[in-house]
């Protein structure tokens, strides 16, 4: 009862901080910040903590998912959502964070990783939906 109540609240920790980053913080710095240049500086290092965020909260949830269906003597596959969201977080760190960085071909990769943080949040919604489901049955993640 433990693990799926942390699971619980990993789910919800990955999901809210990526959802006040992307839809209050970042909005708000270059709203506020004294220049645009510094609020991408201080929204690059936040989502770079973010992705590291979701890595660890993913990486639980997977644990979680495996040792909970080991108690019931289940066999386990892993949320298709978790690992959905933990590779675009790899994909936002690794791949498109340092090309926005690098000023290379800005409104693509900005695009492409807008892009990236809206599917992550998708996967996570659904992720979290998913283990509040009341009819749901032994919890896989």
């Amino acid at each position: 009862m433990l693990l799926r109540r942390t699971l619980l609240l990993t789910a919800a920790l990955w999901w809210g901080s990526l959802t006040a980053l992307g839809v209050w913080v970042v909005p708000l710095l270059f709203a506020h910040a004294p220049s645009k240049a510094l609020a991408a500086g201080m929204a690059a290092h936040l989502f770079s903590a973010q992705a590291w965020v979701g890595l660890g909260c993913g990486l639980f949830s997977l644990w979680a998912g495996q040792r909970m269906a080991n108690q019931q003597g289940l066999l386990h596959s892993p949320s298709p959502w978790v690992m959905a969201a933990l590779m675009l977080a790899a994909i936002l760190e690794w791949g498109i964070a340092p090309r926005i960085m690098a000023r290379e071909n800005l409104a693509w990769w900005h695009g492409l990783g807008t892009a990236g943080w809206v599917l992550q949040w998708v996967c996570l919604s659904a992720h979290w939906w998913r283990l509040n489901s009341e009819n749901q049955g032994p919890v896989q993640a």
